[in-house]
Parts: C-alpha cells; structure tokens; sequence
C-alpha cells in the first residue's frame, strides 16, 4: 500500500524546493515532512530526494512525483463527477513539459498561455536541446515534449508539428572580418561560433550540410536563445537563429546570411503521455494550434 503522505511530501519538496516550502504548502511541521520522507525512503531502500538548495528528485523520486500528479489527474476527473467525495489528494495537478529553448522563445509559450487560459493545472517547463528531450519522458521526468523524436516513446502519443527554420548570420562586421574572401569552410574553421551547450550540434549540421566542413572551429558558449541574436548583433560570432527571432534584423541589415538562403530546418513533434492526452486534449489543442501557425 503507497503510503501517500509520504508520497505527497515527496512531490512537494520537489516542486517548492526545500522541506520548510513543502511544510507550508500542506500545513504540517518541517519536521514531519523530514519523518515522512526518510520512513518512506527507509522503506524503499533508495534515496527519493537530492538535498539542496534547491532540493530536487533523483531518478526515483521523479518516477515517484510522477505518479502522484497522475494520481491527482484521475482525482480531479473522478471528483468532476462524484464531487461528493471531497477535497483532491494532491491539489492542483502540475504538469512537467520538456521543450527545446528556441520553440520556447518562439512559439510554444502562447500555446502554453492559451492552455492555462481554459485550464485548472499547472505547468511546469523544463528546457533542452530537441535531440534530448524525448529523454525526459523515457525517464518519467516529464509527461509531454517538443522533441525531434518522431518515434513514440512508450505510452505516448505523437503529433507532427513542423519544421522549425534557421539562418546561419553574423553582424556585417564580422562578415568583414572574418570572411574577406568570402563563406568556405576552411575560413569557417578559423572564426568564432556561437553554441547553446555541448548538445547543441546546429553550427556543425549547418556547416557540414552548406559548406561540406567536418571540423569545429572555435566557439563561444551562450545558454541563451535571446543571448544568441544578441552576440551576434554585438559581432561575438555566427550561430544559427530561427527565422521569427531574426527577420527584422535581416531586412535592416543589422544581420546577414553567412550564405544567402542556406537554411537548415528541424522537424519537431509532440509526444504526450496517453493519460494526459486524454485528460488533457487542450494541452495538445493548444501546441498544435500554436505550431500551426508558427512553423512550416
């Protein structure tokens, strides 16, 4: 049997953050909240909670949030039809979203709005590069992703969503200094790029796909999707930004393609878990209506 005020504090601690927050959030004492988490862990044998500052979930204590937010959802349904029962379990549901950083500065945040519009939950949103966020939902972590992922990932279902663009641009100062006789792979290899994070492989997709270049060149590091037009506007170095950030900056000139209409296009889907899927179809509502009209 789930002795579920242990689990409940678990899920608590992780969404606030501390054991002090989560013993405010369900009117106990911290002190109860620390009893109920080390019975339980003692129990199980494993360690549920990574103190810190924040605290956050190991593999299993995230697998173990998890259910009780899916829990809350079956609650919340049953509840809309036998009100009579009482107050939910776990309160409102939260819902943990992975999305890719340039879908989130881009398009997926009205969507995200649209939703909270018409709906009671939550939403919890996790960034990561598109290649990695169908990971989140293999490990449990979350229940929907934006991901390049067009297999379902298993109990998920997947939607099309469509193709995100992006313009490799410099400043044309940079363009003239870093490329005087013009864009080719070897010049390439000597100027600075700009990179996300270490997943994030668009510089090198697009310089092998346009100029046949197998070789890195230097970067600067930037985990930032405003951040990226920014140094490139300010002549820090070429990186790859989708077209709706950049547009402007194209037509005015403060921007320029390294090479004229070379584009590269990363097709993204929709995984959600079939529960949420079918307790929540204006989650999905929401972001296909948004791709629709943001992506190609």
């Amino acid at each position: 049997m789930i002795d579920y005020s242990a689990a409940l504090a678990v899920a608590a601690i992780v969404r606030t953050g501390s054991f002090d927050k989560a013993a405010r959030t369900l009117g106990v004492t911290p002190s109860a909240i620390s009893q109920r988490v080390r019975l339980l862990e003692e129990r199980l044998g494993a360690v549920l909670i990574e103190r810190g500052n924040p605290c956050t979930a190991t593999e299993k204590g995230a697998w173990l949030c998890r259910h009780v937010e899916l829990v809350g959802m079956l609650e919340t349904d049953l509840l809309e039809r036998l009100p009579g029962l009482g107050d939910p379990l776990a309160g409102p549901v939260t819902l943990d979203i992975a999305v890719n950083a340039d879908s989130l500065g881009t398009w997926f945040l009205p969507a995200a709005a649209a939703f909270t519009r018409t709906s009671k939950a939550l939403l919890r949103i996790a960034v990561d590069d598109q290649d990695h966020t169908a990971d989140w939902l293999r490990r449990g972590h979350v229940v929907a992703a934006v991901t390049s992922l067009e297999k379902p990932v298993a109990g998920c279902k997947v939607s099309p969503l469509g193709r995100l663009r992006y313009h490799a641009t410099a400043s044309p100062d940079f363009i003239a200094r870093h490329f005087p006789d013009g864009v080719t792979a070897a010049a390439l290899s000597r100027a600075p790029a700009i990179t996300f994070n270490q997943k994030d492989g668009l510089q090198q997709d697009w310089a092998m796909k346009t100029l046949g270049a197998t070789e890195p060149g230097p970067t600067h590091w930037l985990p930032s999707t405003q951040g990226f037009v920014e140094a490139a506007l300010l002549g820090m170095g070429w990186g790859l930004n989708p077209t709706r950030l950049i547009a402007d900056h194209l037509a005015t000139g403060r921007l320029v393609e390294l090479v004229p209409g070379a584009t590269l296009d990363v097709t993204l889907h929709w995984q959600v878990s079939r529960l949420v899927s079918s307790r929540f179809p204006e989650l999905t509502r929401a972001v296909l209506d948004a791709a629709k009209e943001a992506l190609l």
